[in-house]
């Protein structure tokens, strides 16, 4: 199990980067298209993490991830269920958090809470910095640094659907200023509009992260907009760092 699995449905398009950034953190990434995985019969246990990356799933059909998750609630309902149960780190980022909003693995605590579109009206396109929460215990945040990353979506704004707050146990990450501090809601420093500036969230046990930026997209300096002016702070690699750390915990 010392293998990530990430998934590629028709559509994605950051499988690569993101099995990129795993690879720098000290992983081995396997991309696997669902096709195969459906054919295959192939145990998802057999791995030690799962990752949904970013992209288009499905032509954004039907509204983004909302086929993706239908894939998950039906043919892979069984596999992904017992992934999550066994503790394993799962990490869906962008198109990959929406599916997991949208097949009810995320949040994960009979609270009902979906990504629609942006307050903005438009697709967004741009860098934002992401502060970690430290009231959320989860592994994946343990001694994360603020990260500077881009985000590129059309319906990112995280809401509840009954419009009651949402725990501050399970925020992961949200957007901030520069300095770190709040966004409070100003845009673009928030991009879309989210709940309290939430930009990622995590299920009550914590193995399971979701989150619209592309940290997998700032894991190296020179990915950085600034990086001729010797600017590459706010990498996101210490995130997947994390994860795989937590794969190792359970072997």
């Amino acid at each position: 199990m010392s293998k990530v699995l990430i998934l590629h449905a028709p559509g994605t398009n950051r499988d690569t980067d993101l099995a990129h950034a795993i690879q720098l953190a000290g992983g081995e990434a396997e991309i696997q298209p669902l096709s195969d995985l459906q054919r295959d019969r192939i145990d998802w246990l057999g791995y030690g993490m799962v990752a949904l990356p970013g992209g288009f799933s499905y032509g954004d059909a039907l509204g983004a991830g909302k086929l993706w998750a239908l894939n998950l609630r039906t043919w892979f309902k069984d596999q992904i269920a017992a992934f999550v149960e066994s503790g394993r780190p799962v990490i869906g980022i962008c198109n990959g958090f929406q599916v997991l909003v949208k097949a009810g693995i995320l949040p994960g605590n009979a609270q009902k809470a979906t990504l629609t579109y942006n307050a903005a009206g438009k697709f967004e396109c741009r860098w934002v910095h992401l502060s970690p929460n430290e009231e959320n215990i989860s592994p994946w945040v343990k001694d994360l640094e603020p990260i500077y990353c881009p985000v590129a979506h059309g319906e990112g704004r995280f809401i509840v659907e009954d419009g009651s707050d949402f725990p501050e146990a399970l925020v992961a990450l949200r957007y901030a200023q520069p300095d770190g501090t709040a966004a409070l809601g100003q845009y673009p420093l928030n991009p879309n509009g989210s709940l309290n500036d939430i930009a990622g969230i995590t299920n009550p046990a914590g193995n399971v992260l979701g989150l619209m930026p592309h940290p997998e997209n700032h894991v190296s300096a020179y990915q950085h907009p600034a990086w001729t002016q010797g600017l590459g702070n706010g990498l996101g690699v210490q995130l997947f760092k994390n994860g795989l750390a937590m794969m190792k915990e359970l072997v």
